[in-house]
């Protein structure tokens, strides 16, 4: 894996779980992990509950924009991860592919979308802890047909 890792978090419109995701590893990356997020049909805005939700937890993720996924941000990327929404997403070599099954925050009260949060906080402390450990280490971790990437 290249010095700077780059993870890219997707979901269909990449206004909830992908973009709590990217702030989750933004923050407690820092400068060592490159973070993108992308949707099939991105949604015009970040869902507000999910803004409130990190923002409880002392992240903004408010001047973030949902984006379009492209074939290019998922080359550019190491770490591919969807987020149990079925995206269709663009298989390369040597790329890592994950299917993090969350629920959607979609509609939910705050109330609801915490531990959606705490959940997505784990997976991301999880895959940051395997980054640091791999940076080093071999480059092809192929999962050529991972759940949501055909």
């Amino acid at each position: 894996m290249p010095s700077t890792p780059t993870v890219l978090f997707v979901c269909v419109h990449n206004a909830g779980r992908s973009q709590m995701a990217a702030g989750f590893l933004r923050a407690l990356a820092g400068n060592r992990v490159q973070v993108l997020s992308a949707g099939s049909l991105p949604a015009d805005q970040v869902n507000p509950v999910a803004v409130g939700a990190m923002a409880e937890v002392g992240i903004d993720i408010v001047g973030e924009q949902p984006k379009i996924l492209t074939a290019d941000a998922v080359r550019a990327s190491d770490v591919v991860i969807t987020m149990g929404c079925g995206d269709a997403c663009p298989t390369f070599p040597g790329k890592r592919y994950e299917d993090w099954a969350l629920d959607d925050p979609a509609g939910q009260p705050l109330e609801q979308v915490r531990p959606i949060r705490e959940d997505i906080r784990r997976r991301v402390e999880h895959l940051l802890t395997e980054l640091d450990r791999n940076q080093d280490g071999p480059a092809d971790r192929d999962h050529p047909r991972a759940a949501g990437c055909p």
